[in-house]
């Protein structure tokens, strides 16, 4: 069985502030519109300590900052 990707959404108030809430809808309605909730583990995650560069999405073991429902 292959191994599921993994996306982690912060949940720290800074990102969310910064707009993790509008991201976050957008990667749950992706995954759905792809069909993609099986083959992706995708949850929430506590503060990566880089709130200056935020939001932060973390997929598999790559940081990405200054993350927005469009990017």
């Amino acid at each position: 069985m292959d191994k599921k990707n993994e996306i982690i959404i912060c949940l720290g108030s800074s990102c969310f502030a910064r707009g993790n809430k509008a991201t976050l809808k957008a990667i749950v309605k992706y995954l759905e519109v792809h069909k993609l909730k099986d083959k992706v583990y995708f949850h929430g995650g506590h503060c990566f300590g880089k709130c200056a560069e935020g939001p932060i999405v973390k997929i598999n073991d790559k940081l990405f900052t200054g993350v927005d429902e469009y990017n």
